[in-house]
């Protein structure tokens, strides 16, 4: 069981929009990296940030049954 369990729907809520908000600069990051170490490093951000989006997104799911 991860952190998202003890958290409030609403903070479930704000962190998939924090999240989200983070994944948009990072990629607008991306869209002016120049050099393959700060591609990769932007790349390697948006897979976390993903990846927690997911787990989020799923325990949103699981506490509200949609």
């Amino acid at each position: 069981m991860g952190i998202e369990t003890s958290l409030s729907l609403s903070e479930v809520n704000n962190r998939i929009a924090i999240l989200r908000d983070n994944i948009r600069q990072l990629i607008e990051q991306a869209a002016g990296a120049a050099g393959a170490e700060v591609e990769e490093r932007i790349s390697d951000r948006l897979e976390q940030q993903n990846a927690e989006l997911e787990k989020l997104l799923k325990a949103r799911e699981a506490m509200t049954g949609q």
